[in-house]
Parts: C-alpha cells; structure tokens; sequence
C-alpha cells in the first residue's frame, strides 16, 4: 500500500479510529496496532510477514537473554544475533550480486560460469527493520536500554508508518512511548496535517512529474539524449530523489504524529550544506547516526590515527553505500562520498596545524554549490544503477551538445528551480503557516486538506502513483 493512494487512505482511516478507540486499553490496542502493521506489510507481499515475525523472534531472544545472563555471555547473543540479521538480509539482498560479480570474474578469466545465476524476490523494507533490530540487541547489550516486552518490541519492529523506509526509529525513542496511552487532545494535528500534504506535494506533484518526463527518459536510454537534457536530467534527479524520500518520512512522521507517536527528523534542508559531512548530517539523519553509533565509531572513528580515521570513514560509507544497493554503482557512490569526507578531514587538519596566516577561504555559497554539484553527480551512479550506466550519462555532458533538445519542458524547469527553491524557505515559515491554520475553524481545516487532497488526486489521475524509490533498499 503506497502512502498517497485511496486504498491506503481507506486503511488509515479505520486504523486511526479504532486505534484512538482502544489506545485507553493498552492489552487491546497493542496487538490492534501490531496486526494492522502485518496486514499493512502483508498487502505488498504476505510470503515476507514470516520473515519479519522471524527477525522480530530472534532479536528479542537474544535482548532477553543478554538481560538474564541465560547460556552465553552477552557478548555472543549479540553476535548469534547480529549473524542472524545480517544472513537475512545477506541471502535476500546480496547473494544474486554475489554470484553475478564472482560469475564475471570467471568469465574474465574464460573459466566460465562459477556460480548458478540467483534470482531472489527482494522483501520491501528488509534493509530498515534489519537496522533497527540490530541497534536494539546492540543498546540492550551496551545497558542502554533494558529488553521490551514482547508485544512492545514487536510493535516498535512492524509499527506500519516507519516499516517500510524509515525513519530509522531506535527503540529508545520508541518504546517509551508505549509506556503510556497517547490522549487525542495532545496530538498536533495542524503540523501532522502539514506534513503529510507536505509530503504527498514532494513525492506525487515533484518526484514522479520529474522522473516521468525527464530523469526516466533520459537515464533509460542516455544516448539518445542531448547534453541540455543530461544536465537537466542529473538536476531533476537531484530533486527527484530528495521529493521522494523526504516526501515518504513526512508522510511517515505526520501519520505517527496522528496516532500519538513522535519520529526523529530525517532531512533537513541537505541541499544547503556548505561539506560533505555536513550534507550527511542533514541527508537520511536516521540512517547517518546509525552508521556512526554503530559501525564508524565502534571500528575506532576519530580516536585513532589520521590514516586509521581515514580506513575507518572509507568503510563506513562503502558498507553505506552497500546497504542501499546490490550493485558496484552503490559501492562507488559510497566510496566516492568516503574519499570526500577524508579529504575534508585532511584539510581542517592541515589548517589546524599550520602556524602562519591562514588562506582566504572562499565564501559560504560557493561552497553550497560545490557540495551540491558533487552530490548531484554522485546520485548519477545512484540512479543508474550500474558503472557502465552511469558512464553513458557522464559521456552525454561532453558529447550530447550537437543532439536535438526534445524533453525539456517549462514545467519541468519549474519544478526544479522550486525543488531547489525550497531548500532555502526557513523553518519560520512552514510554523507561522502551521499557526495560521490552526486558528481557522477545524472544519475549515478539513476542508483545506481535502481541496489539497483533491487537487493531488487530479494531477495523478492518470499517471498514477510510482513507488518510493527506497522501497527497493
């Protein structure tokens, strides 16, 4: 079920009622909530429902049995664990890319097939609620948090706002919540409202208008492509991406946000970032404080020397980029991400330790419009999907200049100067109008949300709805 369709609509709808319903009787509700979760999760696929019960299982046996000291130490709950999570997503996730790239080196050895071909149907959202088990078992063994009750933890697992991509919820920001019963009269339903609208503006007026008539066409068959248009394309997919993901976690924050549940930030204005490590503590927040908490500082982060720190960053965003993708394009774009990051590091170190004056540093815009350029052109290797992909729509910015120009339009010029338009709105401006609408009437709030409602319906009555973009990590 996709966020901004009629059938999820219908979903929600009774969830939140019944929900709102039986939240004064937490016994009740939880297993409410926890079957509406699998049901939700089970409309895309039910042959992946056991997989996730499964994983849910396994990590709370192994947080129960760090908490009691049963059999081994904590230590090797957390490993049994670990290699638990990581065979799953592994098999599902990275054997086909396994057996595809041991195949190729066979076949450039003229050896031949290696390996049979493997074809596994990849389970949505398996990469996300991978992610939250293992920082579960690993807070419960670093004494963080204490081990949830069975019924809590398996709601914090397949809570269906966040199941599918994210946020990244941590238990600790989660399970407390269930402690005690949300009161519809604390929920915030103007800044809910703002961002679910918000969200479906990002992902059904922006994202898909752009993918359909610019970026899809034009990463489909780059050759045929002019260089105006690769350029263009590289941009829109800039935003693309941004309206897409952004869009969903919106949806996802501000549908919590009516069922009485608070979900951390995961964007924040990324495309204004004056570094790379800035952009990454502004992109996939979520995501970029697990990396850190769990795999960059446990491998010994900066404590240890520059050219170790350096290793550390590098894999760090390699597996980073690994996690989104099966594919040598996702491994490049992380280690591209990782190369930048060290390189800004070796910079601040070697200003720091310089005695004399200090170069005059460029101003603060250029350096936005660096970072941007380079991020956009590593979403080039995102988007194309393989190496070879993404260097035919490199070629294109060089060779395409004597080829037509036939896919620009107004409208998609448009949407992209008001993608990157709405990085710089300030915060300030989204709260003063959530103010504004909530001194109207709440009937006059209803019927604003659905003329927005509406007017979405009308533009995507015939394209329909695309899924997310990370719904394939």
């Amino acid at each position: 079920m996709l966020f901004p369709t009629a059938l999820f609509g219908a979903f929600f709808a009774i969830t939140l009622a019944v929900s709102w319903l039986l939240m004064p009787r937490p016994r009740l509700w939880k297993p409410f909530i926890l079957l509406a979760s699998l049901l939700f999760y089970g409309a895309a696929d039910w042959r992946f429902v056991p997989l996730l019960v499964g994983v849910i299982v396994v990590n709370q046996i192994a947080a129960v049995g760090i908490a009691r000291g049963i059999g081994p130490s904590g230590r090797w709950w957390v490993i049994g664990a670990i290699a638990v999570d990581l065979g799953v997503l592994g098999v599902f996730k990275y054997l086909g890319f396994l057996a595809e790239s041991v195949n190729a080196a066979f076949l450039g050895l003229g050896l031949g097939d290696g390996l049979p071909a493997l074809r596994l149907l990849l389970p949505i959202g398996i990469s996300f609620y991978i992610f939250q088990a293992i920082s579960y078992v690993v807070d419960v063994h670093r004494g963080r948090i204490k081990p949830a009750s069975w019924i809590d933890f398996a709601v914090f697992q397949a809570f269906f706002p966040h199941l599918i991509a994210g946020p990244i919820v941590r238990a600790s920001e989660f399970i407390p919540q269930l402690a005690t019963p949300r009161s519809p009269r604390a929920i915030a339903a103007v800044p809910a409202l703002f961002l679910i609208a918000g969200g479906m503006v990002k992902k059904v007026v922006i994202a898909d208008f752009l993918a359909t008539d610019i970026v899809d066409p034009v990463f489909g068959a780059p050759g045929s492509a002019s260089a105006v248009e690769t350029i263009t394309a590289i941009y829109a997919y800039a935003i693309q991406i941004y309206c897409d993901f952004s869009g969903y976690t919106d949806m996802a924050i501000g549908l919590a946000m009516l069922l009485g549940f608070w979900f951390p930030q995961n964007f924040n204005r990324p495309y204004t970032a004056a570094s790379v490590q800035d952009f990454w503590r502004r992109w996939h927040m979520t995501l970029s404080r697990w990396l850190r908490d769990y795999l960059y500082i446990p491998l010994g982060g900066s404590r240890v020397s520059p050219a170790r720190t350096d290793i550390n960053l590098m894999a760090t965003m390699l597996l980073g980029g690994l996690w989104h993708g099966a594919s040598w394009s996702f491994v490049a774009w992380g280690g591209m991400h990782g190369a930048a990051l060290a390189t800004e590091r070796a910079l601040a170190a070697r200003r720091t330790r310089s005695a004399g004056p200090q170069p005059r540093r460029w101003p603060v815009w250029v350096s936005v419009i660096v970072v941007f350029h380079f991020v956009a052109l590593t979403w080039v290797l995102f988007r194309a999907q393989s190496l070879a992909g993404a260097g035919e729509v490199l070629v294109r910015l060089w060779s395409g200049w004597s080829t037509p120009t036939t896919l620009l339009s107004a409208t998609v010029i448009v949407l992209v100067i008001i993608g990157l338009t709405m990085q710089w709105v300030p915060d300030r401006w989204w709260r003063l109008g959530e103010v504004q609408v909530a001194r109207l009437p709440v009937v006059a709030q209803g019927l604003l949300f659905a003329l927005v409602i509406v007017a979405i319906s009308s533009l995507t009555s015939d394209r329909g709805v695309a899924p997310f973009i990370y719904f394939q990590f």
